[in-house]
C-alpha cells in the first residue's frame, strides 16, 4: 500500500498552484534547516581545529580555561611532573594568545590574531607545512602565517608568494608592536573565535609578549609510548599531579571543546531554536496545504468510505501525499543549500560542508514534518460521511 500512490499524487497534482505553494513552504523549511544546522556543525568542527591539528595523546589545561582562543596559563611544573610517569614518551609546552596584527598592504589597518608560540624541535603540529618550516622558526622574529585566515588581515598568501618570487625570504610586517617576518605559510582555517592565525618558537612567543612569565604555559601536550593504554595513562597522569590542572584524552579535549560552545554560549541554542522555527513553518504550511486538500475532496473521501474503504486506507491517502511533498520539497531545497554553503563558506571561512550525514538527517526531519502536518490533516477525514453523497 505504501507504494500505491497514484491516488495521492493525483489529488495533489490537481491544483497545481495550491502543489508549488506546498514545494515551497516544505524547500523553505528545507532551507533553513540545512543552514542552520550546517552553521551548528561548522562551528563544532572549526572550534576544534587546534584540538585536532595537534599531534598529542593527553591534554594538560587550567580548569579556569572556557575554551582554547582565552586560556588560563599554569605551571610548566605539571608538564614535567606528568614526563615522570610511566607510559609518557615526550612532553611540549604550548603558548597561546592574542595580539594585535598590522596589515602589510595597509600598516594602519589592525586586527586581533591568534598566537600559537611552540618549541620547533618539538612535533607538536600534525601539519606538514608547519612541520617543513619548524627548523627556520628558531630564526628570531618569524613566524608562519595561515592562508586560510580572514581576508581583512590582507593579502598575505598573495604577497608572500610575490616576494618568494623575487628571491626574497618574505614580507615583513608588525605584531604585537614588534617588527616581524612572515617566512612561511600553512592551511589551518578559521572558527567563531579565531579569525587568523600564526606559529611561531617559544622564543619568538616571548619576545612579542615580553610580559608572559616564562615558566608558564597554556597548553600541555603529552605523547605516550606505543602500546601505553590512553585512559590509564590518563589516570596515572591525574593522580601523579596536582589538580590544579585537568587532564584530558584527545577525545575528551576536543568534546571540552564543542561541550562550551553548544552548552555555555547562547549560539547553539540559537541554531537549535531555527531549527524549530523552519520545522513550525514548513509544518504549518503543509498542513494548510493538505486540510485544503482533503476538504476538497471530502466527498470523494466518503464515495469511497460507501464502497467499503476504511479510515486507515485514507489515511494512508494522506500520509503519502506528506511523502511525496516532503520529498519533492527536498530536492530544490538541497540545490539551494548546497549553492548557499558554497557561497557562506567563501565568505566565512567556515567548513560548510554538505555530507550524506546531514542530508540524511534534514530528509528525516522533513518526511517527520510533513508527517506530522499530514496527520494533524486526517482529522478532517474521520469527518467523510457516505451519507453525505446522497
Amino acid at each position: 500500500m505504501l507504494l500505491a500512490i497514484p491516488l495521492a499524487w493525483m489529488q495533489l497534482k490537481r491544483e497545481k498552484l495550491r502543489l508549488l505553494v506546498a514545494l515551497s513552504g516544505a524547500a523553505f523549511a528545507v532551507i533553513l534547516i540545512f543552514m542552520q544546522l550546517g552553521f551548528q556543525t561548522a562551528l563544532y568542527r572549526s572550534s576544534v581545529r587546534l584540538h585536532s591539528n595537534f599531534d598529542y595523546d593527553i591534554a594538560l589545561i587550567s580548569p579556569k580555561t572556557d575554551f582554547i582562543v582565552q586560556p588560563e596559563s599554569f605551571s610548566r611544573r605539571r608538564l614535567v611532573q606528568a614526563l615522570g610517569v610511566h607510559g609518557v614518551a615526550s612532553v611540549s609546552p604550548v603558548y597561546l594568545s592574542v595580539g594585535r596584527w598590522s596589515n602589510p598592504a595597509a600598516p594602519a589597518e589592525t586586527r586581533n590574531i591568534f598566537v600559537v608560540g611552540f618549541d620547533p624541535s618539538d612535533a607538536v603540529f600534525d601539519l606538514p607545512a608547519i612541520r617543513d618550516h619548524g627548523h627556520r622558526l628558531r630564526m628570531p622574529d618569524v613566524v608562519l602565517y595561515d592562508e586560510s585566515s580572514r581576508p581583512e588581515f590582507g593579502p598575505v598568501a598573495t604577497l608572500f608568494r610575490e616576494a618568494r618570487a623575487r628571491g626574497e625570504e618574505g614580507i615583513e610586517t608588525e605584531l604585537a608592536g614588534r617588527n616581524l617576518k612572515v617566512i612561511g605559510l600553512y592551511q589551518l582555517g578559521t572558527s567563531f573565535g579565531i579569525d587568523a592565525s600564526v606559529v611561531t618558537s617559544d622564543l619568538n612567543f616571548r619576545r612579542i609578549f615580553p610580559l608572559r612569565e616564562p615558566g608558564r604555559i597554556d597548553l600541555g601536550l603529552i605523547r605516550l609510548e606505543p602500546g601505553v593504554g590512553v585512559e590509564e595513562a590518563r589516570e596515572r597522569i591525574a593522580n601523579a599531579i596536582p589538580a590544579d590542572v585537568e587532564v584530558l584524552t584527545r577525545d575528551g579535549f576536543i568534546q571540552r571543546e564543542v561541550d562550551y560552545w553548544s552548552g555555555a554560549t547562547p549560539i547553539g541554542y540559537v541554531f537549535g531554536f531555527g531549527v524549530i522555527i523552519g520545522l513550525t513553518v514548513g509544518g504549518i504550511i503543509v498542513y494548510q496545504i493538505l486540510f485544503a486538500d482533503v476538504s476538497d475532496h471530502l466527498q470523494e473521501y466518503a464515495t469511497l468510505k460507501a464502497m467499503g474503504y476504511t479510515n486507515g486506507y485514507l489515511f494512508k491517502v494522506v500520509l503519502q501525499e506528506s511523502v511525496i511533498l516532503a520529498v519533492l520539497g527536498f530536492l530544490p531545497g538541497l540545490g539551494v543549500s548546497v549553492a548557499l554553503f558554497h557561497l557562506a563558506g567563501e565568505a566565512t571561512k567556515l567548513p560548510l560542508e554538505m555530507d550524506l550525514r546531514l542530508g540524511g538527517l534534514v530528509l528525516g526531519l522533513t518526511v517527520s514534518m510533513c508527517a506530522v502536518s499530514g496527520a494533524l490533516a486526517l482529522r478532517k477525514v474521520r469527518s467523510a460521511d457516505p451519507a453525505d453523497i446522497f
